[in-house]
């Protein structure tokens, strides 16, 4: 759908087609745009990663937050928990096949956060 306004013979504005559900980039964005979870689903790319690791990486984000983050993904087939038999327990996480289509996107925005950044925009 693409939504439009027009006026009528009052000159009141008037939306068309609008968005009844959230539009394909809402869902999306409801999807990944959470704090940290692109971040995770970034370091989980090349492979399994043992929950305390992921928490070294991702500066700034607390093990709580972490933790809901993961568990958003894992019910949404974006990541895989993993439980090692070790001792002490251990777990690990690991993107699925469909979490890695994020990763295009991801390594996009990456791009254009970095070219911001070197115009000079925070």
């Amino acid at each position: 759908m693409k939504a439009r306004i027009s006026h009528d013979a009052q000159g009141r504005r008037i939306a068309h087609d609008v968005c009844t559900e959230p539009c394909p980039i809402e869902r999306g964005m409801r999807i990944i745009g959470g704090k940290w979870t692109g971040s995770i689903l970034w370091h989980l790319r090349d492979g399994p990663v043992r929950f305390n690791d992921l928490a070294r990486m991702i500066g700034g984000a607390s093990k709580k937050m972490i933790t809901e983050r993961l568990r958003q993904l894992e019910a949404q087939g974006l990541i895989t928990r993993h439980v090692l038999d070790t001792a002490p327990v251990s777990v690990q996480y690991q993107i699925t096949a469909t979490g890695l289509t994020a990763i295009g996107f991801l390594d996009e925005i990456r791009k254009w956060s970095e070219s911001l950044r070197e115009a000079g925009q925070p």
